[in-house]
């Protein structure tokens, strides 16, 4: 549940009008930058998450962005239900779609070692669990897996945008979701205080808890200038509230 309050956020579509011109030296952000997030469940400290854009690879002779998500209980809820989580995502450098994707998670008793190859040749994904192999599922151009899209929404000009499409894929299936802009509002932070928009995914295509609970909701901060860095992610569902606060930023140009 932990980092699925990050990932979920991403599993929605974005279309490719208003936002920024293809290249890296016009994206928002770029490697070595690093997020470091407190996580509360509540108002009880649960650990940490971390978002860093690593070196720039190449992932079957195509150049791609490192793109890797962190999150690990701490040792009060270690005690309860243990987490250390990380994800591995690959897009090419002009941020048209995913190359690779790797999830490595342990939550509790649940272990999964998950790697989804991408054949854009012939438009498949392949999604795999440690030895266990589902079949290859069809793609819609463009897409992108959860993480990859967590960073291709920050390409927008929320000034200039009220809702948001784009293909997305976890190596099961590949949906066509929605992403909304709230409001812009000021938000207040033990780190400081932001000049942010709030935006919303589409929470249909979710299942588990999400889809469990009643106005299940998802709600990020980002903020309203040009790098457009997420400060705050909130999940309200059946077993609580979940937050995650920026603390510190690194990196950044």
């Amino acid at each position: 549940m932990v980092i699925t309050i990050f990932t979920v956020a991403a599993i929605m579509n974005f279309g490719l009008s208003s936002r920024v011109t293809a290249g890296g030296n016009d994206f928002p952000f770029y490697p070595g930058e690093k997020l470091t997030f407190q996580l509360k469940w509540t108002i009880i400290p649960a650990g940490e998450s971390v978002l860093e854009v690593l070196p720039i690879e190449t992932i079957d002779g195509v150049e791609a962005y490192h793109f890797a998500l962190t999150a690990k209980s701490n040792s009060f809820i270690d005690n309860f239900y243990k987490v250390r989580d990380r994800i591995d995502a690959y897009s090419n450098t002009d941020m048209t779609h995913t190359i690779q994707y790797k999830k490595k998670q342990r939550e509790g008793k649940t272990h999964r070692d998950i790697v989804v190859t991408f054949d854009w040749k012939h438009n498949k994904a392949q999604y795999t669990n440690f030895t266990d192999k589902l079949p290859p599922i069809d793609l819609l151009p463009g897409s992108f897996d959860p993480l990859s899209a967590f960073y291709f929404v920050r390409l927008f000009d929320f000034q200039d945008t009220s809702t948001i499409e784009r293909p997305v894929t976890d190596g099961k299936k590949c949906i066509i979701g929605k992403l909304d802009v709230i409001k812009r509002e000021a938000l207040k932070l033990e780190s400081g205080t932001y000049d942010t928009y709030l935006i919303e995914p589409e929470l249909k295509h979710i299942g588990g808890v999400f889809e469990k609970s009643k106005n299940a909701k998802i709600q990020i901060w980002v903020t309203a200038d040009k790098r457009r860095i997420p400060v705050k992610i909130k999940s309200k569902v059946i077993v609580g509230s979940f937050t995650g606060e920026l603390v510190s930023a690194t990196g950044l140009k």
